[in-house]
């Protein structure tokens, strides 16, 4: 059989520990056998990272701009004992924060909808999509461990040398301080991107942040929606039969958890990383959940919402059989090829990309599957499979 041809290179974004297997597995069985790859390949796992002090992670952000579409491998953000384990120079900041910031997009994520996992709130029919703001707050932050009694201020100093000081704490003792940040400009392209998305999707908007509470910072949020939507979107929203409102985060789970779902909801930033994975765990795994990245400017950006999975790749060094999920990252490949067929016009691509997924929700809905899933299934005697028998049945549908 013929290989499909791609006209124009993925940007692909190698990553760390189990899904770094995974993605090689994947490649290997259910893309090259089929497609001549082209991509533009950086390594993005932490060994090289550190090696070059982090700029791999931003020359892959430069190659989205370029060829618009890229797909991306779990990666790990380090923390203290990350540092140790892999002797790193720095703590880094997250690659996906950089990557999401330098090309200013919503990350939208949604479960994968599979019979036999059923959500574990049994009145969710449709899917709930999140939609992430990917710039600022808690991770673009600055920190500061204060040592002692002291006091630690905001200090805005505009270009004429005017200073605006706000007190934080006054410190009797020891503690800690972080500063955040957000872009008016960022929060307007967030904003549209959301109302724009709802419209393509004819799906009903929620936002919602702590306005109460944050009454500068947060309700910034809440005024600029409110204004793009009254100025841009109220009408077409109106003759499309969908709505879109406001309402206090902790308002909005309690009304999540009652909802049907088929909506979308827009979060900032760290609610939307926190309420995302909530949402895809409890409709089974967070190992069955797409995400994309979406900017204003035309870049997309795929990945899994999930982690690297640790704790099965120090088992995979061991020579232990592992059972990992690996339909995310399958996901994430069949959307970056499909939207990459799309913006080239090639239709088999395009085509292959629906065939991979429909041959992935096959095998689990035939019973075979990898064990977080046999564990929440209603389908009787299941299948488990370990991690690569799992990518081979996979590809045994796909040939069918």
């Amino acid at each position: 059989m013929e290989k499909i041809k791609m006209t124009t290179p993925l940007v692909e974004m190698d990553g760390d520990e189990m899904t770094r297997i995974l993605w090689k597995m994947i490649k290997e069985e259910l893309l090259e056998p089929y497609i001549d790859l082209n991509t533009e390949y950086y390594d993005l796992g932490l060994e090289y990272r550190n090696k070059t002090n982090d700029q791999v992670t931003i020359d892959a952000a430069n190659a989205t701009k370029k060829y618009k579409v890229a797909v991306k491998c779990a990666t790990i953000t380090p923390n203290a004992a990350r540092m140790k384990e892999y002797d790193l120079k720095e703590m880094y900041k997250s690659p996906n924060g950089t990557i999401r910031s330098m090309l200013d997009g919503t990350v939208f994520r949604a479960p994968i909808v599979v019979k036999g996992i059923e959500p574990c709130v049994k009145n969710w029919k449709k899917p709930i999509t999140l939609a992430r703001h990917a710039y600022g707050d808690v991770y673009k932050n600055t920190e500061m461990v204060i040592p002692g009694p002291g006091k630690v201020e905001l200090v805005y100093t505009s270009e004429d040398g005017t200073e605006v000081r706000e007190l934080v704490h006054n410190f009797a003792g020891a503690g800690v301080a972080q500063g955040m940040h957000n872009l008016n400009d960022s929060i307007e392209s967030f904003a549209k991107s959301c109302f724009g998305y709802a419209l393509s999707t004819k799906q009903d908007l929620w936002f919602s942040t702590k306005d109460t509470i944050s009454k500068k910072y947060d309700h910034t949020f809440k005024d600029i929606f409110q204004e793009i939507y009254k100025k841009e979107y109220k009408e077409a929203f109106e003759k499309a039969g969908i709505t879109y409102f406001y309402t206090l985060i902790d308002d909005a789970v309690a009304r999540v958890m009652k909802a049907e779902g088929g909506f979308i909801w827009a979060c900032k930033n760290y609610d939307g990383d926190v309420m995302s994975d909530m949402v895809s765990s409890a409709f089974g795994s967070l190992a069955m959940m797409t995400s994309v990245l979406v900017s204003p400017n035309g870049y997309f950006e795929y990945e899994a919402a999930h982690g690297t999975v640790q704790r099965h790749y120090y088992k995979y060094l061991k020579g232990e059989e592992t059972s990992t999920n690996s339909v995310a990252t399958i996901f994430a490949w069949s959307g970056a090829l499909r939207k990459r067929g799309e913006l080239d016009k090639n239709e088999e691509l395009q085509a292959f990309a629906d065939k991979l997924e429909k041959a992935t929700i096959e095998t689990i809905e035939s019973g075979e599957m990898t064990k977080d899933l046999a564990l929440i299934t209603s389908i009787e005697n299941p299948t488990v499979l370990n991690s690569k028998e799992f990518i081979l049945a996979i590809r045994n549908n796909l040939e069918k």
